[in-house]
Formats: structure tokens, sequence, C-alpha cells
């Protein structure tokens, strides 16, 4: 019944359109290399505050899987991802553009898409309120131990070097204290500047890292050779009898792989579409006639199930733990919480009408996207051809446009170019950037937690390992550090292997 009254909100002229408008806007920025949907919702944040909320978030339905899709059309056509998590998808699928069937990729694309999404948004429909009910028994030390879990998961499993994946973390961390502490009263790291006493805002933060710190990047390539060309894309937008058959399979291992990696802060799909995509590769070598290496179907049909399967399940998370797994999910938790919602246990009591809008709105974006992707792919495909240096000049003034509307200070602006540097650099030396995003979106749970927990126990430390389930996730997160450190030294070994054949 709640979902249904979640339909009767979103099913009205207004608020369809601004999904419509959040698909258009996501899958046309997650197109661009180097963008993606986290990028998009930068951007589009600080505009939405005239919005009425259930519109602003409905919109940023749109725009969440809208950007996942959007990747996928530039690592087909162009060989180029958007993001990291359309890399697996774009092994197969572009081979399948070189032979002539890039409509065809683009279609096993948006279906997986719709099909992962869907199936993964049903299971949260059912079972995010139990997850809320669950998380009404986690205190201070119960959420402090969510924090630190996150942040030494997303900091050492996604990132290739751990010293830099922790270096992104304690810059988060460094930002996310800034300003007066609520406790004490104590103005911190604020230079004396009034501006900063109330901290430096999310909006100008994740503008700054992801579309200045991008613009630079980009900035500092200009004249280099680029050798990546357009595929165009001309044919029938659909599949075949056969070819549908081939993929469902692929469609439905993908969506088993993305959905338990939605709930664990992984920092995004890589892993699960990377996992689907090896599954696939194996299955593949036993065929009579192996097709990867050729344009498998199935090599698309996987990791595109997987990857929003994966989103559709981080949104469970995020609703009902207030868990962000992924720098798109963090950046959507600081949206609720800049419309007064605080995403966790009690959000389904306190704010249940937009909750259930919201997930409705997410049915509603996979259907509408679906319309969009089917037949207009090449069509997006098109703003590939736009010049970067008029691009990524709008790039730019857009985002001052929306730090100025945001907090009408001209301190944010500055804050934003020294922010923007610090993510440019991040990028030349390859620094993750989502372990700062997730620091800065957590850190201030983490930091109040502790000091709750600490005066709560008369700063006795046992109290942080005296539950159930404090004690679950450290040894989950032990698991997973020792498995990923042993995983390290097997790549290492292989690669080693590798260039001794190759010497000899």
């Amino acid at each position: 019944m709640d979902l249904l009254a979640g339909f009767g909100t979103v099913l009205t002229p207004t608020n369809l359109l601004w999904i419509a408008v959040g698909a258009f806007l996501g899958t046309a920025v997650g197109v661009l290399p180097g963008l993606g949907s986290a990028m998009a919702v930068a951007l589009l944040l600080p505009l939405t505050f005239t919005l009425e909320p259930i519109s602003a978030l409905t919109m940023f339905a749109g725009i969440y899987f809208g950007g996942l899709f959007g990747d996928s059309i530039a690592g087909i056509l162009m060989n180029t991802p958007g993001n990291s998590t359309a890399i697996a998808s774009s092994f197969e699928g572009h081979q399948m553009a070189l032979s002539g069937r890039a409509p065809q990729a683009l279609a096993t694309a948006a279906i997986g898409a719709f099909l992962g999404g869907m199936i993964a948004t049903v299971l949260v429909v059912f079972f995010a309120p139990s997850m809320a009910d669950l998380a009404t028994s986690f205190g201070p030390a119960e959420y402090f131990a969510l924090a630190l879990f996150a942040f030494v998961a997303i900091s050492t499993v996604v990132a290739d070097s751990v010293i830099r994946g922790l270096a992104a973390l304690a810059i988060g961390l460094a930002l996310s204290v800034v300003g007066i502490d609520q406790s004490t009263g104590t103005a911190r790291f604020t230079f004396g500047i009034p501006a900063l006493f109330d901290g430096i805002s999310v909006v100008v933060i994740t503008v700054a890292l992801l579309a200045v710190g991008e613009v630079l990047h980009v900035a500092s390539n200009v004249g280099r050779p680029d050798d990546k060309k357009l595929i165009p894309a001309k044919g029938r937008p659909w599949l075949s009898g056969a070819e549908f058959r081939a993929a469902l399979p692929a469609w439905l291992r993908g969506t088993g792989f993305g959905v338990p990696f939605g709930i664990i802060p992984a920092g995004g799909a890589e892993v699960p579409t990377f996992l689907a995509y090896g599954t696939e590769r194996k299955l593949d070598a036993r065929r009579p006639e192996p097709m990867f290496g050729k344009g498998s179907i199935q090599g698309v049909a996987g990791p595109e199930a997987a990857g929003n399967a994966t989103a559709g399940t981080a949104m469970g998370a995020l609703l009902a733990l207030g868990l962000p797994t992924s720098a798109t999910a963090a950046l959507l938790l600081a949206a609720f919480q800049q419309y007064g919602m605080q995403p966790g246990p009690l959000l389904f009591e306190r704010s249940g009408d937009v909750v259930w809008a919201l997930l409705a709105s997410l049915f509603v974006a996979m259907i509408i996207l679906l319309i969009l992707n089917l037949p207009f792919a090449p069509m997006w495909a098109m703003l590939l051809r736009v010049p970067k240096e008029y691009l990524y000049a709008g790039i730019s003034v857009f985002a001052a446009f929306g730090v100025y509307a945001a907090g009408a200070s001209t301190v944010d602006l500055a804050v934003m170019i020294a922010i923007g540097v610090i993510g440019f650099v991040m990028r030349r030396y390859d620094v993750p950037l989502a372990p700062v995003l997730i620091a800065l979106i957590l850190g201030p749970l983490a930091e109040y937690s502790l000091r709750d927990a600490m005066a709560n126990s008369s700063n006795n430390a046992a109290v942080l390992v005296s539950s159930p389930i404090t004690i679950a996730l450290y040894l989950i997160l032990i698991a997973g550090v020792v498995w990923n450190a042993y995983r390290r030294v097997q790549e290492k070994n292989v690669l080693a292997a590798l260039e001794a054949a190759q010497d000899r």
C-alpha cells in the first residue's frame, strides 16, 4: 500500500517531467568520458534547491540510473568508458561495434540495465523496511563500526594502492572537520574566516573535486594525440529472438552478482561487473565456438545488469542504513540532507511519504530510460563529437554559477578553486576520489558516534566491540582486508610470471 501511495505521488505530470529531465541529463552527462552520474548529481544539486523535495529527489532518481547507461555508450562506441563501472562491458561491447553490431550492443546494455535495476529495486522495496527495523538496534558503537567499515573497505579494497586510498580518506576527513565543533564550540581549521565557521558545503567540495578537477585535468592534456574514433551506430536498435535468448541468462547472472554488492561499501560496481565479465568469459570458453574477443553479447549483458543491480540495492542501503556504498550514493545522501532528510533507521517513519515516492520514481525512471535509450542511443553518441574546449568551458561556468547560487558567497568560489586544484593533483597521481566523498559524508557520523560511545561508557574502549553487530562488522572487515591482500599478492605473482616468460 505504501508503494502504491508512492506511485500516486509520482505519477503526476510535474513529477514525471522531472524524472524525464533527470534521465535525459543523467544519460547526457554519463556519455561524456570522465564525467558520469556522480558528476551529474554534483552539478545539479545546487540548482534543485528551489524545487519541492519530492520533485528534486525524483529527478535524481532519473540521473542515478541514466548516468550508468551513459557511461556505457562511450565505452561501446569509442572504447572510452565514461566511468570505471562501464569498463567490463566495454571489452566485448566495443568488439561488437567494430563488427558492425553497435546498435545490438547498445540494446543489450539498455535492456540489461533495465532488468538488473528493476530486479534490485523490487528487492529494495521488500527488504529495505526490514533493514531499517534491524538498524534500530544500532547504537553509537555500531554506527562507528559501520563508518569505520566503510572507510577501510573503500580505501583499501577498491583503490589500486592502499597508500593512495588512505591518503584520499585523510583528505576527506580533513575537509569534514572544518568549522565549529558542535560539542565544544571550538573553531577548527577555519583560519579566522567567518564564512568557514559553518564548515565547507558538501556542494562546494563535490563540484570542486568532480567538475573543476576534471576540467583542469582535461585542460592539462589538450594537444595530446587522441586516436579514439567514434563508431557510427546504424541498424536495428533491438535484439533478435536468438540474441535475446543468448543474453537473458547473462543478464540474470549479472543481476545475481550485483545485488549483494550494493550493500557493501566497495566504492561502486567495479567488482561485481568484473566478476560477471569473468564468469561469462569462463562459460564462453566451454562453448563449441567461443565468441569472447570477437564481440560476445553475453560479455555486455552480464556486466551491465550487474552494474545497475548494484546501483539498485545501494539505494536500499542508503535509505535503510544511511550508508553510502559509492561516490554517487554519497552525493545522494548529501542531497537528502539538504532537504532535511536523514537516511537511516527512522527515515521510513519520519519521511515515509517521500521515501516511498522516491522508490516508486526508481521504477518509473527505469521505464523512461528504456524508452529513451533503445531508439535514441545513437543520438546520445553525438555528444561525443562536441569539442572538448567548448564542453569543459561550459562545465566550468555551470559549476561556478551553481556554487555561487547555493551559498551566495565569494569565499565558496575561492574554496572551490582551491579544492579543484587538489582534485586535479589527485587525478594526476591516480588518487581515487570515492574515499574523499565517503569520508566527507560519514566523517561527522563517525566522530560523534565515537564521542557518544566513549562518553556513555566512561571512556571504556571495550564498548566499541561489545555487541554482536560490532564484532560481526569488524570480523567481516578483517576478512575483507586479508582477502584483498592475498588477491594483490596473487596478482603480483601472476604479473611477475608473465614478465619472466616474456624475457625468455
